[in-house]
């Protein structure tokens, strides 16, 4: 038997038990993270006891898609690091990306205890944007992916905790957005419309959004009087990315306005890009499987 002969392993498998395999990189996607990728190893090899390398290096291999290899990198790091919050916010990452909510629940609410009483710190970003600015940090990191992993197992009250405490470290606009659309979404689902309400009261058109500006244009389409199909085509032209972030919140609002049907519509339609690490995809998914 050759080697074509061998069916690929999955790298996770969906929540209706499919499997879901690497998705092929961008040839200068994947040129640039391989240089990356190698850097990270040589740093891991060189210091193979620093928590900083340990976690480069678990960072760079999730980026190419490897997710249970970078899960196995982070593990053996907290062999050796068993209090290091860093860690256990990266592992929680790519559990959610294996469809392990329970794990990373796990992680997330590990990495909140240890983080209690410690100042806040900016977290690098892998590929930089455009400005050369992180948006993001430890503390709310953690926060948000924890939010994340609760509302994907459908623990909407547990998200809606976490994602409490994740705007209190919320500071910037990038922040601001990004937790207010998952806290909206998931008040909305609670039931709790005259909150969510309040949510969407400090967004505004002009918000200095560096990265996050498709969270953005959602809360503005929950807040008006944007054009919700008008949206949702821009996120079609977007492509997958587009149709995992806009179109998520586009079929919540379907569903908020007890268009159930339709909602499901645009659910299967994100599915349909095959983009299955994405937030939303996975958010797509468990509402599907709750759905149906």
């Amino acid at each position: 038997m050759s080697d074509s002969d061998i069916p690929e392993t999955p790298e996770a498998f969906s929540l209706f038990g499919e499997p879901l395999f690497r998705a092929p990189l961008r040839p200068e996607t994947l040129e640039k993270q391989e240089v990356l990728y190698a850097e990270a190893l040589k740093g891991y090899r060189e210091s193979p006891d620093d928590p900083d390398a340990i976690i480069w290096f678990g960072r760079r291999t999730a980026y190419l898609g490897r997710y249970r290899e970078s899960v196995a990198i982070y593990s053996k790091g907290l062999e050796r690091y068993p209090e290091e919050p860093k860690l256990y916010r990266h592992r929680g990452h790519r559990y959610i990306s294996l469809r392990r909510f329970d794990l990373a629940v796990d992680d997330f609410e590990k990495a909140a205890a240890l983080i209690e009483g410690k100042q806040d710190e900016v977290e690098p970003d892998g590929l930089p944007n455009e400005r050369n600015t992180p948006v993001s940090s430890l503390h709310f990191n953690i926060w948000y992916h924890l939010g994340l992993a609760y509302y994907v197992s459908g623990r909407f009250e547990d998200a809606l905790r976490a994602y409490k405490a994740c705007m209190k470290v919320s500071k910037i606009p990038d922040k601001i957005v990004a937790t207010s659309h998952w806290l909206y979404m998931t008040l909305r689902l609670l039931g709790k419309g005259n909150e969510a309400a309040e949510v969407l009261e400090p967004i505004q058109e002009e918000m200095d959004v560096i990265e996050n500006q498709n969270y953005h244009d959602c809360l503005l389409m929950y807040k008006g009087p944007t054009n919700v199909e008008a949206l949702l085509e821009k996120a079609r032209e977007q492509g997958a990315l587009g149709l995992v972030t806009i179109g998520y919140g586009v079929a919540n609002w379907y569903n908020y306005n007890g268009d159930l049907e339709k909602a499901k519509e645009i659910l299967r339609e994100i599915l349909d890009t095959g983009s299955w690490a994405g937030f939303g995809y996975i958010a797509a998914e468990a509402d599907l499987k709750r759905l149906e």
